[in-house]
């Protein structure tokens, strides 16, 4: 595994410098429509080809993997402090606290992550902005994910709530809140560091299967979710279709071998 990571991180720091700076690599616009050219074959105008609406895959490509690669960590961010402020605050109060969150945590634990996350989405209103449509898939995303970690952040404080270091710090005057924030969440810390690399590969897929259903990231903007879309018919669909799934695997394989050694423990 240790050997591997090194390509890994060399692969992904390729997907990544592509994806930042695609305007560099192709000056087609993502939304731009050649209608001359609908589901044109790749060529040297099209490596990629086009779609059935004549937009340039390999474009569209570009600029799903950069919406993708932005904002699932944004939506890993979001859970892992929310697993902070919930599992901490639980962790280290205990009591009714501890019991509250506890059956949340466990309540939400118990349904299909994925189903939850497709019945709360298929609820809200589906023809939206495409801008909004990234906070609302993205942000439902990191909002319906912290419960795994906070479990993990709620055991942390737990421990940490009877050591030596937190007695000390509360024989010393300090206030529980000050406490909580400079004693004991550092020192779970690398708990969510882990818990935080570890969502995003999951919140890539979870956009995925989203974008599959039409209830991800919706048009003209693009992202892996509906760039994978003609997948649907796979049985017809071009060979180009299938390269935002390879990228996309290709990346959720390399962040898997390069995510810090914690979060494979």
């Amino acid at each position: 595994m240790t050997t591997a990571r090194l390509p890994a991180a060399g692969v992904l720091a390729l997907v990544v410098s592509a994806a930042a700076w695609p305007g560099a690599i192709t000056a087609v616009p993502y939304d731009r429509q050649f209608r001359d050219f609908p589901n044109a074959p790749m060529s040297r105008q099209f490596p990629l080809g086009t779609d059935e609406l004549g937009r340039d895959r390999f474009s569209r490509l570009l600029y799903g993997t950069r919406l993708s690669l932005l904002a699932a960590p944004a939506a890993a961010l979001v859970s892992a402090v929310l697993a902070a402020v919930a599992g901490g605050l639980a962790g280290f109060l205990g009591g009714s606290w501890d019991r509250a969150a506890s059956v949340l945590v466990d309540l939400m634990l118990a349904l299909p992550w994925l189903f939850l996350l497709i019945i709360v989405r298929a609820a809200l209103p589906l023809n939206m902005p495409a801008a909004a449509s990234i906070v609302v898939t993205f942000g439902l995303i990191g909002l319906l994910g912290w419960p795994s970690a906070a479990r993990v952040v709620r055991a942390g404080c737990r421990e940490l709530r009877q050591s030596d270091l937190v007695l000390q710090a509360r024989a010393c005057g300090l206030a529980p809140n000050r406490v909580l924030w400079k004693h004991v969440l550092p020192n779970v810390r690398p708990v969510l560091v882990a818990q935080f690399w570890a969502a995003i590969p999951i919140y890539i897929l979870a956009e995925a299967n989203l974008g599959l259903l039409g209830l991800g990231v919706t048009d003209p903007l693009p992202s892996w979710g509906n760039l994978l879309r003609p997948l649907e018919t796979a049985f017809v669909a071009p060979i180009e279709a299938w390269t935002p799934l390879g990228v996309m695997v290709i990346v959720v394989g390399c962040l898997y071998l390069v995510r810090p050694a914690e979060v494979g423990r």
